[in-house]
């Protein structure tokens, strides 16, 4: 299958890179200028090309897959002429299919929330319906995790915009050992090594979150006290409202 990626930003150089290291290598990538620098980057790799337009995009693939900040969605999506039989993938976030279509006419129409980690095959992405051509390129890129409902997937895309809070958190914890005297590289060093560690700790089991948190706390110890600090102090009413509002944008 040929895929034509309109819009050549992060998440699409790293679906590119992770698809031309996977089963499905063989398949031809047409990119659209957009981001040359990325684009001419990527297409160095085996069966990757640069169009000459968007709309020569749109005309070189068997499914369309549409990358583009949601900003700048319509100015770029709406001028462009496809064929009815044309399958859509949008992985722009808050975009509904419906306005999609109002755009470019009725067809089949997928939308996903790809992460930097379908690169090395760790991704694991919710596909919102579950069309058959996107979930074998995720499960290529890692997990394809079927999604039949709206509200659910759009939970899904409000999980996701937790990445900066996690290192915001690293970023905090790092400042306050640097404030105790720590030198910027041990305290990175230390923060990287257990986090990473925690990291695989999850990846490796199946237990509850509340579960892998009491495990990790000596009853009475310092992580149960700075966990329940955290609670007392409005964090987790904090994240809820945070998470709250992330999921309110993603549904328009």
């Amino acid at each position: 299958m040929r895929l034509g990626f309109i819009g050549t930003g992060t998440i699409t150089a790293h679906m590119v890179r992770g698809l031309k290291a996977s089963g499905l290598a063989d398949w031809p990538i047409v990119l659209s200028p957009r981001g040359a620098e990325v684009a001419a980057a990527l297409a160095e790799l085996p069966g990757v090309r640069v169009a000459a337009s968007n709309q020569a995009v749109v005309e070189a693939c068997d499914l369309l897959v549409l990358a583009v900040r949601p900003q700048i969605a319509e100015a770029v999506i709406k001028p462009l002429k496809l064929a009815a039989d044309l399958p859509v993938l949008s992985l722009v976030a808050g975009l509904h299919s419906a306005t999609i279509g109002d755009w470019l006419g009725p067809r089949q129409i997928a939308r996903a929330i790809p992460l930097p980690f379908v690169e090395t095959h760790q991704g694991v992405t919710p596909v919102f319906p579950p069309a058959p051509a996107a979930m074998q390129i995720f499960a290529a890129l890692g997990t394809a995790l079927p999604v039949d409902d709206l509200a659910a997937y759009d939970a899904y895309a409000a999980g996701s915009a937790l990445m900066g809070s996690y290192f915001g958190l690293l970023e905090t914890a790092s400042a306050w050992m640097q404030a105790q005297g720590l030198p910027e590289t041990d305290a990175s060093a230390y923060l990287r090594g257990l986090f990473g560690s925690l990291g695989d700790v999850l990846r490796g089991s199946s237990a509850g979150f509340e579960t892998l948190r009491e495990d990790h706390s000596t009853k009475g110890g310092l992580n149960e006290m700075i966990f329940h600090r955290f609670v007392q102090g409005g964090g987790g009413e904090a994240m809820q409202a945070a998470l709250t509002a992330a999921f309110k944008r993603v549904q328009g």
